[in-house]
């Protein structure tokens, strides 16, 4: 069955869509607020003209070439494309200004390429074992799977910051509030305004913290890049040692939280940064350009890929919301998810699993291609770069919900960012608590429901001690350096 599988690929049919479809995620990844879950669900009519391998490949190759997209913009620009690549611009967007913009780009393209190869080939080798490992997790382990994310914002927290980052993110968590109770229906801080019953849209608010805030610094400079940085040639320019342990990190992590159903490639990145830098020799340098960063990112949102399509075709719950609008494209040509995909239809499942693996190969060949060309946009002038880059901010967020008022919402939070950098709060930690916020909600309240309003069904059940001890080892070594430097600065000088 796999060999007919791989010969029902190599049809031109099936090879022209994977090109067509992975470089189409690459463009739309990188024009911010153009979303894969966008970009996967326009496609579903036409896939309804074509027969079932060619257009789930079609859409496969989308959902791939996005997830690497949005680091474009987001290294070079500090507009993450998609929201996945919030985590790569903390990192990406300084080794621009330094010049590094193509060294920052290859370790992004390689690191992609590496999380989507080792998710793909657990979807291909383990996708039944691991559909039933995500039934397991019930509303108390995706609480403290978001308690987790959330851990992350002692560890984005620069030196001497810290009360300022936890600020931050419960800012976030109070954004997040805003809109419909998921339990009691409920309206919480609308205002009366009915564009906030569901809640602030979270990409307009994203545009706005990294897109327009970045363009409103930009105003008084003349390029991105500092003036005594020195564009590197990338091909002169090796990729750093080392980072072979944070690409593994970030594509275990990411294909993992990829497997839990409702889990993002935002949260994946995320937690793959905090991980990757509480692992790290040189902490102090993330946040100011460090390639572990970017490489632990970009693996782990890349690895959600093949994660998030372990529970949708094996059991029909979607991993995120692109492998919903994938699983849309299964239902429509007659494939229901289960164990009759792998039998009955098994050329057509192992076909587009094996044309994931392609599509990993078409945009590192684009990357590692185009990545110099790429690299110049930070040489552009800041006047004709601003006018384009808010451009593309104000039409992202608009189309995604064809309302003006999310336009509003982000330059809201673009001044709002903007006033909250200068003051020295954590951005990244606000983002965290915008995003984990209505899933920690959510599982709190499911979860005591079913414990009937007893707090031990976080501590009975044993996914759930498994957290717990997962938090407690993220949170020792943070806690231990700032008791440490709490000790050192309370000695007496002689």
């Amino acid at each position: 069955m796999i060999l007919e599988a791989l010969q029902a690929l190599m049809t031109p049919a099936a090879l022209c869509a994977v090109f067509i479809g992975t470089v189409s995620g690459v463009i739309v990844g990188g024009m911010p607020g153009l979303t894969a879950t966008m970009a996967v669900a326009l496609l579903i009519p036409v896939t309804y003209a074509l027969d079932p391998l060619t257009g789930l490949v079609l859409m496969g190759g989308v959902y791939c070439g996005a997830m690497y997209g949005g680091s474009i913009p987001a290294i070079l620009l500090h507009t993450p494309g998609t929201p996945a690549a919030a985590a790569t611009a903390i990192e990406g967007y300084p080794l621009t200004k330094q010049g590094r913009g193509g060294m920052a780009l290859k370790v992004s393209v390689v690191s992609s390429f590496a999380g989507g190869i080792f998710s793909t080939f657990v979807l291909l080798c383990t996708a039944p074992l691991l559909a039933l490992f995500a039934l397991r997790f019930g509303p108390p382990e995706y609480f403290l799977l978001a308690i987790l994310g959330l851990v992350g914002i002692v560890s984005l927290a620069d030196e001497g910051k810290l009360v300022k980052a936890l600020i931050s993110g419960v800012l976030g968590l109070i954004i997040a509030v805003i809109g419909t109770d998921p339990i009691s229906g409920s309206l919480r801080y609308t205002l009366h305004i009915r564009d906030l019953y569901d809640g602030v849209s979270f990409m307009p608010a994203l545009i706005g913290m990294f897109s327009i805030t970045q363009m409103l610094k930009l105003t008084g400079e003349r390029r991105i890049m500092h003036e005594d940085a020195v564009l590197q040639p990338i091909k002169r320019e090796p990729m750093p040692k080392g980072l072979g342990r944070f690409i593994g990190l970030g594509a275990v992590v990411g294909t993992i939280v990829g497997i839990l159903p409702g889990e993002g490639a935002t949260i994946a990145a995320f937690v793959s940064y905090n991980v990757a830098r509480q692992h790290s020799k040189n902490k102090k340098s993330y946040g100011k350009g460090n390639p572990e960063g970017i490489a632990a990112a970009e693996s782990g949102n890349n690895g959600c890929v093949g994660g998030s399509l372990v529970p949708t075709i094996t059991l029909g719950i979607p991993g995120n919301s692109v492998a919903a609008a994938l699983l849309g494209g299964l239902l429509i040509h007659g494939l229901i998810p289960g164990p009759e995909l792998f039998t009955k239809h098994g050329v057509v499942t192992y076909g587009f699993i094996f044309s994931m693996f392609l599509a990993n190969l078409v945009f590192l060949g684009l990357g590692l291609y185009f990545a110099p060309y790429f690299a110049r946009i930070a040489l552009i002038p800041t006047s004709l770069l601003i006018p384009a880059v808010c451009l593309f901010s104000v039409l992202g967020s608009y189309a995604i919900n064809n309302s003006l008022f999310d336009v509003f919402v982000m330059l809201v939070f673009a001044v709002a960012a903007l006033f909250l950098e200068k003051a020295g709060f954590s951005l990244g930690a606000l983002i965290l608590g915008l995003i984990l916020g209505p899933i920690s909600e959510t599982g709190f309240a499911q979860a005591l429901i079913i414990g009937h309003g007893s707090y031990a069904v976080f501590f009975t059940r044993p996914e759930c001690l498994v957290l717990w001890a997962i938090i407690a080892l993220l949170l020792i070594p943070p806690v231990w350096q700032i008791w440490r430097n709490h000790r050192k600065n309370a000695q007496p000088r002689t």
